[in-house]
């Protein structure tokens, strides 16, 4: 006991020092677990029969989403008004929670126009897709981007911490990182997807296919707080396909409209539109142990 004593007395004065990470006696700050919670719900208002544990009845659609909505509009509205609660003032930032919370609403027609595109997109590009039910159900990379879509909408509506907190969520599932401040068309389709990293500032247009281990990334971070609000990531045009490991660096730089570019690539200048970049083939070198060389005499090397 007298050892426990003292270890709780070093961990409170650990508690003094670094007040950075510590939140005692605070009531603004947001649950992870509640905000996953309620991607859960939002995703069953998204696709509707597909991530619910009892079949839902046609006749019954519109109390199903009255249900739903009163859920997310409840706990949504905590979860701002404790995120907004550094900022603002305790009654502004409950008004202030309100109309964010009342604006999302609205665009949860919109986000399902936004995946029904990057459904359709996964399913014309992949041969090994039989359904669009085993996309909605089995990929990683439709699960991220339908998270994004949910995260993104809060960031423009100003929202702090919870659209992080949102997209990490997905990010732990998938190993794919998509940062909610990214711009992103229609039929977007990441195939495979682990590894995946879309920065920040990135704008990606429409109908755009990535492979897994693609970085869409900053040039440098050197100079840390002083890029906050700067174009740190680069922008992609329409129709393009970025095939595995390749990285693209740079706010400046621009990949045009209907550019392929092969795997391994690593680019920080711009493409013109039209364009197919490939890394040259290395140069493979055989060799063959002393004790195996009979077995090769007539292998073309």
């Amino acid at each position: 006991m007298k050892d426990t004593d003292k270890n709780v007395e070093l961990i409170l004065e650990s508690y003094e020092r670094y007040d950075l990470t510590k939140r005692i006696g605070e009531d603004h700050i947001v649950s992870r677990d509640i905000l996953i919670q309620l991607v859960k719900e939002l995703r069953k208002l998204l696709f509707p029969g597909y991530f619910d544990n009892k079949k839902i009845k046609k006749d019954y659609v519109k109390y199903y989403i009255g249900e739903k909505l009163e859920y997310i509009e409840y706990t949504l509205l905590k979860q701002v008004e404790r995120a907004l609660k550094n900022d603002c003032a305790e009654g502004d930032a409950s008004a202030k929670a309100e109309e964010i919370v009342e604006a999302f609403i609205g665009k949860i027609p919109s986000i399902r126009d936004y995946l029904y595109t990057d459904i359709q997109a996964a399913y014309d590009g992949d041969p090994a897709a039989y359904s669009t039910d085993e996309i909605i159900f089995c990929y990683p990379g439709v699960f991220a981007i339908s998270v994004y879509r949910i995260a993104h909408e809060l960031w423009l509506l100003g929202v702090p911490m919870i659209p992080r907190i949102i997209s990490e969520y997905a990010h732990n599932l998938t190993g794919i990182d998509i940062h909610p401040g990214a711009t992103i068309g229609k039929y977007f389709f990441i195939d495979h997807g682990t590894g995946i990293v879309i920065g920040e500032t990135t704008v990606i247009g429409e109908h755009v296919k990535i492979y897994q281990g693609v970085t869409l990334g900053g040039l440098s971070t050197r100079k840390g707080q002083q890029l906050k609000g700067v174009k740190r990531h680069p922008t992609i045009g329409d129709n393009v396909t970025i095939y595995s490991n390749t990285s693209i660096l740079g706010g400046e730089t621009i990949i045009g409209n209907d550019v392929v570019i092969g795997g391994n690539a690593f680019i920080i200048r711009s493409i013109p539109e039209g364009m197919k970049v490939n890394i040259r083939n290395p140069q493979l070198e055989y060799s063959v142990d002393k004790k195996y060389a009979d077995g090769f005499l007539d292998y073309n090397i």
